[in-house]
């Protein structure tokens, strides 16, 4: 199971090193063949996932900087996804109990503090948007 974590995560990541991240922190998905943001088309706001896989893009190519202006949640989970693929490789290779050592920080507060900043991350890409920065 854990060779299986760390597959799947290292292969968003070398998914995201091969896109190149959009310059204008949307659109990057666009590469995928996936259609612009909906919410952009319709009502010139950017959906609470909008800059994601620029923000994946960015952080593969390690500019952490760029991916957190892109959208400060998607560099959170891209970090978090590099650490699944080194925790998952060491724990299929070592047979350590480090997986369900990390397994025990998930819970209800992590899903809180996960949707609060998912939240601020969305306000942040909407005032991004708006050129308000």
């Amino acid at each position: 199971m854990s060779a299986a974590v760390a597959a799947a995560a290292l292969t968003l990541l070398v998914v995201a090193w091969v896109l190149n991240p959009d310059s204008d922190g949307i659109g990057t998905h666009q590469q995928l063949g996936l259609p612009e943001c909906g919410w952009i088309q319709a009502a010139n706001l950017p959906c609470p996932s909008c800059g994601m896989t620029t923000a994946f893009s960015h952080a593969a190519h390690g500019d952490l900087v760029g991916s957190f202006v892109a959208q400060p949640m998607g560099m959170i989970l891209a970090l978090a996804t590099a650490i699944a693929v080194v925790a998952g490789i060491h724990t299929a290779a070592t047979g350590s109990m480090l997986g369900p050592f990390l397994g025990s920080f998930f819970g209800p507060r992590l899903l809180w503090i996960a949707l609060a900043l998912g939240a601020l991350a969305w306000i942040w890409k909407i005032a991004s948007h708006r050129g308000i920065f």
